[in-house]
């Protein structure tokens, strides 16, 4: 964990630690849908958390067309793959299922086949999903909202 969220979580457990475990899973569903809501604005931006652009498609074999050029990641982005998670304790935003393995093989920049049987690639490293300043920031303020 880096050391802004360990801050973070060091200034919001006291007030959290207040709240009712209720209360507590209410702050953490809509915590967890404003992550959401920010990390698919990102990826529609194809951007990683820390601002830089993601690196683009590399051709294969020579293809290129109207497919290359789209947006990446247009379906993995929707509340249908990318899923949060909460408790009282806490919220997660991920992916579930067979998408899961496609996302992490961008995030991570894994190899990985291209498809079933077909060549192996190496993916270029394209943080899907993570926390940017602004998105702390914004989880500072709704945690205060929600407690006044």
């Amino acid at each position: 964990m880096s050391d802004e969220l360990q801050q973070l979580e060091e200034w919001l457990s006291p007030l959290i630690n207040k709240l009712s475990p209720t209360e507590r899973r209410i702050l953490a569903r809509e915590v967890a849908r404003d992550l959401r809501i920010a990390n698919r604005e990102r990826i529609k931006a194809q951007t990683n958390p820390d601002g830089t652009p993601f690196e683009p498609r590399t051709e294969l074999r020579g293809r290129s067309g109207r497919i290359r050029r789209k947006a990446m990641f247009t379906k993995l982005r929707t509340a249908k793959y990318l899923r949060i998670k909460t408790s009282a304790d806490e919220a997660a935003v991920g992916f579930i299922g067979r998408v899961a393995r496609i996302a992490r093989v961008h995030h991570y920049g894994l190899r990985d086949r291209v498809e079933p049987g077909g060549p192996k690639h190496h993916y270029a490293r394209r943080e899907l999903v993570g926390i940017t300043a602004s998105d702390r920031e914004r989880i500072g303020n709704k945690v205060l909202e929600h407690i006044t």
